[in-house]
């Protein structure tokens, strides 16, 4: 749970404190704090955001879906956000572990009972 992004793709006993700690409300409590007090005592603020979220602002405001990554990073740096993250990255190597287990998965499927069915989510935690 240390990783969850509260991204909604799974049920958590600890949901709940995850999305409150992600919601706009509780962004603009800590981006206002941060301006009040010095650097020393700011709290870090980093956002991941996902490929498919992109192509709706570029459409939105009619630009290349690679100027509308660097608007957004820009934006949310302009507020105060220290880092932004792209997760394209993480859902790659997602990917590529999932297949590597599936295909150990296949090959034992004859010595193991319970080696597939093999369930798998996209979690980008």
């Amino acid at each position: 749970l240390s990783d969850c992004l509260a991204c909604d793709n799974c049920m958590t006993s600890e949901e709940g404190a995850r999305v409150f700690q992600q919601n706009q409300k509780e962004l603009f409590r800590i981006l206002n704090l941060n301006k009040k007090c010095d650097t020393s005592k700011h709290k870090v603020l980093a956002v991941s955001i996902c490929p498919q979220s992109l192509p709706y602002f570029a459409a939105k405001f009619t630009l290349s879906v690679n100027d509308a990554a660097k608007r957004l990073c820009g934006f949310l740096k302009s507020l105060g956000v220290h880092y932004v993250f792209d997760t394209t990255i993480a859902a790659d190597f997602s990917i590529l572990e999932s297949q590597r287990e599936f295909v150990q998965r296949y090959q034992r499927r004859n010595q193991e009972e319970h080696a597939l069915p093999m369930f798998a989510s996209a979690c980008p935690g």
